[in-house]
């Protein structure tokens, strides 16, 4: 629908499907949200709209069932830049994630060049999950206080920075056979039951510390946290199948984060999931500025 006469339509904030923004908060926000793409066996579904974590976690738990995912492609980038722009918005800010960890990001590039980058502008966010979401809820925060295009981005681009993402999980042969990590970093995961605590640095997925146990890496996630958030954060705890220990690992961030501005709590997308696997637990920390 188009606005009326006289209105002013601010930027509008485009992202892609591993944000994990809750959907209330995309419709609120008129947030426009790309998926990515899942395979599952023969099954092929967009992330978020025809497969979700719930048809993700059973299909990884058939060791024989393929499970793939792919980006967007330019062409649906250029689809979603073009309406909206249509639709009277002054310019566009595509927020996405870690460029090191998917095409995603490439693809709204070479779609953004196509229509013109004064009018497109891509972000990355070096992150996902909420780490991108957070980002992207900046971004529509300066849209919505009337920001220009490049003051947008730059509001996206300022969180992302502050953004620190930790995560263990139950098997890292998903993520190498994934190319998001090496072999090298891979054996961590199958030497003496080790449970390697990850987080992301540049975007990349790298191997932060080493514990024995799942409640040793619950207690470490929630450490590194705490020491993460400083006097206050916006905080998100992330699972896929897990739900108990990410209930729990919440509960004790709300103790020793009183002060804490938001704490969401949801199982990652189907993507994400892909990547990461059944019992993965994670935590993103936002500090304020």
């Amino acid at each position: 629908m188009l606005p009326s006469p006289g209105a002013v339509v601010p930027v509008a904030v485009v992202t892609d499907s591993t944000t994990d923004l809750p959907p209330s908060e995309v419709v609120r926000n008129s947030i426009t949200v790309v998926p990515l793409e899942v395979r599952l066996g023969e099954r092929t579904g967009r992330d978020g709209i025809d497969i979700g974590p719930g048809d993700l976690s059973a299909a990884l738990a058939d060791r024989a069932l393929e499970v793939q995912t792919s980006r967007p492609t330019p062409a649906a980038f250029v689809e979603v830049y073009r309406r909206l722009l249509a639709g009277g918005a002054p310019s566009v800010v595509s927020v996405h994630l870690s460029r090191e960890l998917s095409g995603t990001w490439d693809a709204a590039r070479l779609a953004a060049e196509e229509i013109g980058p004064e009018r497109v502008r891509v972000v990355d966010s070096r992150a996902v999950a909420m780490g991108l979401g957070y980002a992207v809820l900046a971004a529509v925060r300066a849209a919505e206080a009337g920001a220009a295009g490049a003051a947008v981005e730059d509001a996206a681009a300022a969180v992302a920075a502050r953004c620190r993402v930790f995560f263990c999980v139950d098997d890292l042969d998903r993520l190498r056979r994934g190319g998001r990590i090496g072999a090298a970093t891979a054996l961590l995961g199958t030497a003496l039951a080790v449970k390697p605590i990850l987080h992301l640095s540049e975007g990349r997925i790298r191997p932060l510390e080493k514990v024995r146990t799942a409640a040793r890496a619950t207690q470490r996630l929630l450490e590194l946290a705490v020491k993460a958030a400083g006097e206050g954060a916006d905080l998100a705890v992330h699972h896929l199948g897990a739900a108990e220990r990410a209930e729990e690992l919440a509960d004790r961030l709300r103790e020793r984060l009183p002060t804490a501005s938001r704490l969401l709590v949801s199982e990652v997308g189907a993507v994400l999931g892909a990547h990461v696997g059944n019992g993965t637990l994670g935590v993103v920390v936002v500090p304020r500025a």
